[in-house]
């Protein structure tokens, strides 16, 4: 026990409270199974230990099972098959993104929401000096572009963000489109010049995954030539349901 205490002791990320909780389920990880086993194993004063455990267990972060003692709790187990859903999404979509760079001579991204905003988690740069570039962890609002539009066609709750968009109006009826059409398209909506098309990555139970897009100068993605880029991305959007697995399409 004494060394379990000092690793579990040892972690120390400047937020006490997640520390000391993060240490408890460390110990029951590690075998504690006890009230008075949890306390040794962290070195923290009984009644600390007795509202972690209790508030971990609450949250299901923790289970009380008669018999047994403590173990990890169900929610453990569901943000760990999230994870294992999750961590493969960027690895098995950058090929992707680079066969769909290549093919429209474009910039793609991938997108996942985030509460209110749209993260770039992969992104491959066009190679024409002229380009678009979206850094990978951009955070990007809802309110404008076509990624945006693609994600608030899943949101029933879509109304607030639609609200902050530049032409409300005409925001509303594109994302009221996409579902029907599969993709959706923008010109200088979130910054002026650049234009954009997107598709939907979409999972079991109609769940939507991420969001598959290319951006370039206006001049070449303007409204008027956006469908052209319309069947790569929508492709590109295929291929990563494919490589996670999670639609049965045909080679």
């Amino acid at each position: 026990m004494p060394s379990s205490r000092r690793n579990l002791a040892s972690i120390d990320t400047g937020v006490g409270t997640l520390d000391r909780a993060m240490a408890v389920v460390g110990a029951v990880e590690a075998g504690a199974r006890t009230f008075t086993a949890v306390a040794l194993a962290t070195g923290l004063p009984r009644s600390t230990a007795h509202r972690l455990l209790r508030a971990l267990e609450t949250h299901g972060l923790l289970a009380l099972e008669p018999g047994v003692g403590y173990r990890l709790g169900p929610r453990l187990l569901q943000l760990g098959a999230a994870a294992r859903r999750e961590a493969p999404l960027r690895d098995l979509a950058h090929p992707v993104l680079e066969r769909l760079a290549e093919e429209t001579g474009e910039s793609a991204q991938l997108y996942v929401r985030m509460e209110d905003v749209r993260v770039c988690v992969d992104a491959v740069e066009s190679r024409n000096e002229l380009r678009t570039i979206v850094p990978v962890g951009a955070a990007l609002p809802l309110s404008a572009g076509s990624a945006a539009k693609v994600f608030l066609a899943w949101d029933p709750h879509r109304v607030r963000q639609i609200r902050r968009a530049t032409d409300p109006d005409r925001f509303a009826r594109d994302v009221s489109h996409v579902r029907g059409r599969g993709w959706a398209s923008s010109a200088g909506e979130r910054e002026a010049g650049v234009g954009s098309v997107s598709a939907p990555v979409v999972g079991a139970g109609d769940r939507l995954v991420a969001v598959v897009s290319v951006s370039g100068p206006s001049a070449r993605m303007g409204r008027g030539g956006a469908r052209r880029y319309v069947p790569a991305v929508e492709r590109a959007a295929r291929d990563i349901e494919a490589a996670l697995g999670v639609r049965p399409w045909p080679t």
